[in-house]
């Protein structure tokens, strides 16, 4: 039996510990619960988050695809390797232009070689390694060498590309005909003069004082006349698209041509007032003179596409196609460049 003296119930001095106790019990619960329903909530952000950039990569995938099948072009992939280009030129030209040389001799081997490349699978005889040297020499004497010895090297490429591909023809006694052998040897001359010459009056020009600021303006206006008129194309050609030249380019459209004339004017004033120090007039020749250069190569390199039968020179830069694809526009625009330079030069304002 219980003593009746003894108390009933836990000892007085339990009680206050029981009551803390019970307190740090809610206040756990509390936090416990708290904490529940912050990961709850975060989980449902997290949820509508990965739902709205799934929604939106949807929606720019989207429209991605339908810029792709309108232009032709992986608007993304374009734009990286346009902006990781742009830097490699960028530093070239501002620290050590003497290295713009060697991205040009790079450039220029790889257009060429895509060149050769599809004259070659569409039956021409074409000689690739006299052409690539030859190529070479050309952009070395355009930076190095004298104006008057540049126009001996160019006759002297021409020469051997020339005499290499009919001592080819010579020795191969195929029985190809007279004209199929001609085609091959002014095809040989014209890849010369089309891809390294072209590319070897930039490196006149960046030799020149102060010439790699002419060079990276006429790249600049170049590149926004590219961009202009592509923008302009899509959203002014939206609803009625007017073709520049439907048997040779017919996604060369005069909307585009007008964008690409706004924006090739506006950047030429630019540039000429504020790296040339040249008078604003002069900045509208210079845009303009580009802009039609630039629009002349790039029409001319897909005429030539289309009569290989081909889309692009290469599939080397996703996005832009090959390497000419890219220097399609910029090697005539250097002759105009050029031109300008010595013309200009005199209005120099100091």
């Amino acid at each position: 039996m219980t003593d009746p003296a003894d108390p009933v119930g836990p000892p007085p001095t339990d009680a206050p510990v029981t009551r803390r106790e019970a307190s740090r019990a809610r206040r756990a619960q509390s936090a416990a619960d708290a904490g529940a329903a912050f990961q709850t909530h975060m989980r449902a952000a997290r949820v509508e988050f990965e739902s709205q950039v799934a929604h939106a990569r949807a929606e720019f995938e989207e429209a991605n695809a339908r810029i792709a099948q309108r232009t032709g072009r992986n608007l993304i992939l374009a734009i990286l390797i346009g902006l990781a280009i742009g830097a490699v030129v960028l530093a070239s030209l501002l620290f050590f232009k003497w290295l713009f040389l060697v991205f040009a001799l790079a450039a220029c081997s790889l257009g060429a070689f895509e060149f050769i490349r599809a004259l070659q699978a569409a039956g021409r005889r074409i000689d690739l390694a006299p052409q690539l040297g030859a190529g070479a020499l050309l952009l070395v004497s355009g930076y190095f060498s004298p104006l008057w010895l540049h126009w001996v090297a160019l006759l002297v490429a021409v020469a051997v590309v020339v005499v290499w591909r009919l001592l080819g023809q010579m020795f191969a006694r195929d029985g190809r005909t007279y004209g199929a052998v001609l085609s091959d040897v002014l095809i040989s001359a014209f890849v010369q003069l089309y891809v390294p010459f072209l590319g070897s009056l930039a490196m006149v020009l960046l030799a020149a004082p102060r010439g790699e600021w002419w060079v990276l303006a006429f790249l600049i206006v170049t590149v926004v006349a590219d961009t202009g008129a592509y923008v302009s194309g899509l959203t002014l050609g939206r609803n009625g698209r007017h073709p520049m030249a439907p048997r040779i380019s017919p996604k060369k459209t005069w909307e585009g041509f007008a964008g690409a004339t706004v924006v090739a004017l506006a950047a030429g004033v630019v540039l000429a007032v504020f790296m040339l120090q040249l008078p604003w007039w002069a900045g509208l020749v210079f845009g303009a003179l580009v802009l039609g250069t630039a629009t002349a190569g790039d029409l001319g390199e897909s005429m030539i596409k289309r009569d290989l039968g081909i889309k692009d020179m290469s599939s080397w830069l996703p996005g832009h196609g090959g390497v000419l694809d890219r220097l399609d526009s910029i090697l005539p625009s250097a002759t105009a460049a050029l031109a300008l330079y010595w013309l200009l030069t005199p209005l120099v304002t100091t």
